[in-house]
């Protein structure tokens, strides 16, 4: 009997840290969600560009983006690259 009492213990250790492993995943899985993914508002106060501009990035194709019920949602990398890709860094002579 103490054998199973002793079983069942060590059961339940190992199910709350495959919980806890388990939780710490999702928490790590949604924070790189968060990480990758920007809303427009976002964009428009990190670039200080106004709705209308970021209309023009969207229409024109230069920006991609998602849309789910009317709400635009943008990679962190597309943003990155549009500004890499417009980058005038000054070299030296």
């Amino acid at each position: 009997m103490t054998e199973v009492i002793e079983l069942l213990r060590q059961l339940s250790i190992g199910m709350t840290e495959v919980r806890t492993y388990i939780m710490a995943l999702k928490n790590t899985e949604l924070q790189s969600f968060r990480e990758s993914w920007v809303d427009g508002q976002e964009v428009m106060q990190t670039l200080h560009i106004s709705k209308r501009t970021l209309q023009s990035l969207r229409d024109s194709g230069v920006l991609p983006f998602s849309r789910i019920n009317g709400k635009f949602y943008y990679k962190v990398s597309d943003l990155q690259n549009l500004l890499h890709s417009n980058y005038s860094g000054h070299e030296s002579k």
